[in-house]
């Protein structure tokens, strides 16, 4: 029998990897593209050996050509931290619109179902609690995260145009935040940040007072939950992420009683813009999709700490010193 094939965008990142794994697993051919700039082959050296892993180093702001058909396209190509996409924030706003353009011109002449990778930030900091798909958010364009809210907010509306003009079949998730084994080491949020804090010996750093919240999904749920929604036949936007909400204090306690140490938490200012809730309303995803969340964050943040504790003492101290607590 015939083997679907799917390209996968940012397939050498965090969760583009695990996609990799998954549609590997279910018998799919995958085709993973990245240009490298935040990904990593390491996460998928794993796969090289395989018949029906192929990869392309390819930059998806340029013209896009894969041989052959192409039944499904995963897009998920983008900076997804606060250090890299302040940094390059150019690169961030093109890959969210040439790049998203490029995709769904090729998941036109491929005549391809795309899915496409959208944010719980373009909810902003949300007036609204906990968010639900219907909710338009509070974004600031011009302020320091403008760049990555609105590019992720370009990229539903251009593919609700290439749905409704083009009549392609699309899928939009938007990911909460997710953490698990092979999170990039200096990305500057919380989860790696506490860590990397804690196997240093080093203080824990919160900003603000800690009261703020963020809903943390393990990676394993959110693959699963970006699967059904890929293969179901809903085209508007869905919230995949976990709704188990905690102050971001309490989260830094909590790494602290997992890792043994005896640090103290220190509290810097509140960056500019920094949501004060973080919790999604997952009623759709469970409705339309038959998907929640199984892994509660014990049991997660256990699974991804032995990942980090795993790394050499050089490693740890790439771990980034303190988070950007925006996501």
């Amino acid at each position: 029998m015939k083997k679907k094939r799917v390209l996968i965008t940012g397939a050498a990142g965090f969760l583009g990897s695990h996609l990799c794994d998954r549609f590997i697993k279910d018998g799919f051919h995958v085709i993973g593209m990245d240009n490298l700039i935040t990904g990593d082959l390491k996460n998928i050296q794993h796969l090289f050996s395989l018949e029906h892993f192929e990869f392309y180093h390819h930059d998806i702001t340029k013209f896009i050509h894969i041989p052959g058909e192409l039944d499904y396209i995963l897009h998920f190509a983008s900076p997804a931290s606060p250090i890299d996409y302040l940094k390059i924030p150019i690169q961030t706003l093109k890959v969210g619109a040439m790049g998203t353009h490029n995709c769904l011109g090729l998941a036109k002449a491929k005549k391809s179902r795309i899915l496409v990778a959208s944010t719980s930030e373009v909810y902003g900091d949300p007036l609204v609690h906990p968010q639900n798909e219907e909710y338009w958010g509070n974004v600031n364009p011009v302020g320091p995260r403008g760049v990555y809210d609105e590019a992720k907010r370009y990229m539903e509306s251009i593919t609700m145009a290439y749905h409704s003009f083009h009549n392609i079949e699309t899928r939009i998730v938007r990911i909460f935040n997710t953490y698990g084994p092979r999170m990039r080491l200096n990305d500057g949020r919380a989860l790696p940040a506490f860590i990397g804090q804690a196997l240093r010996g080093e203080d824990l750093t919160v900003f603000g007072d800690g009261s703020q919240t963020r809903s943390f999904c393990y990676v394993v749920d959110l693959v699963e939950g970006i699967y059904r929604l890929l293969m179901s036949e809903y085209h508007l936007p869905v919230n995949v992420g976990n709704p188990d909400e905690i102050s971001l204090k309490e989260f830094a306690e909590e790494v602290i009683a997992l890792t043994g140490t005896h640090q103290k938490i220190i509290y810097k200012p509140l960056p500019v813009d920094d949501p004060k809730q973080r919790q999604p309303d997952i009623t759709k995803a469970k409705q339309i999709l038959g998907w929640q969340p199984k892994v509660n964050r014990k049991e997660g943040l256990k699974i991804t700490y032995e990942y980090f504790k795993s790394l050499s003492s050089e490693e740890w101290h790439k771990l980034p010193k303190e988070f950007e607590s925006r996501k």
